[in-house]
């Protein structure tokens, strides 16, 4: 199983304090704003759908994410939102590739600069780190009482490329193409689906030494707490023994 995807599904699961949360809903916000602009109904826009269905799994208010998609669709005036990438290095030269949403370009990345030389980081030029990663779709399923098999079987028949298990989770990796059809076929066949998202794998995970890891993760973290960073990822591939105890 992918460490850095485990992790990021058990923080989903351990939640967020209230300090955080506003936060979160602030960035969940602006990427229902931008993908609202290709189209404001979620049955025929997937890329709003998948983000409206994160920000209510996220508990996030109704009319937060009504005034949102409105702003993206041109009826409420809102923030100009640009979308950015930035690619860079942390401890022990694990590979980063940050998305961005900002009204500010600047503002965006003076901050990102000054979290990744107080974490031993740096920032890279366009390119650096963009190949070692591939677009993909995944979607975590609590495992509950299903069988492996049964897993093995919506995945295969519904066109996914990859299935991961652990104790309780089952990881599916599709193309980006074909989210959707399997998303929708685990939920046809009455799987509960924790998340479904298109992200970025990286093609050859780095393993690092636990203090090194623990340093990239805090680095990680810190750019996730940014404003206007919505995504980091990384290569850095994280031991079951620390996965472990963050899932205590």
């Amino acid at each position: 199983m992918s460490g850095h995807s485990k992790w990021s599904t058990i923080k989903r699961k351990k939640g967020v304090n209230d300090a955080r949360r506003g936060a979160i809903f602030t960035k969940m916000a602006r990427e229902i704003q931008v993908a609202a602009r290709d189209g404001a109904d979620p049955e025929f826009n997937f890329r709003l759908r998948l983000i409206v269905d994160k920000a209510k799994a996220a508990n996030m208010p109704k009319d937060n994410i009504a005034r949102a998609i409105r702003r993206g669709a041109g009826l409420e005036k809102g923030a100009e939102l640009e979308e950015i990438t930035y690619e860079g290095y942390g401890p022990g030269g694990v590979a980063l590739f940050l998305e961005v949403l900002t009204d500010n370009r600047n503002r965006a990345i003076a901050e990102i600069r000054y979290v990744l030389n107080r974490g031993n980081g740096t920032l890279g030029e366009g390119g650096s780190v963009s190949w070692q990663f591939e677009s993909r779709g995944y979607i975590a399923l609590p495992m509950g009482g299903h069988e492996q098999d049964d897993v093995f079987m919506v995945a295969l028949e519904a066109g996914a490329d990859d299935v991961e298990f652990s104790d309780s989770i089952a990881e599916v990796y599709t193309e980006p193409a074909d989210l959707k059809r399997v998303q929708d076929a685990f939920e046809a066949e009455g799987f509960e689906v924790d998340t479904a998202e298109l992200t970025k794998t990286p093609k050859t995970p780095l393993s690092l030494d636990e203090k090194t890891t623990r340093a990239a993760m805090a680095l990680i973290e810190s750019l996730e707490d940014l404003e206007d960073v919505t995504n980091v990822y990384s290569n850095l591939d994280i031991s079951d023994e620390i996965l472990a105890d963050l899932a205590v």
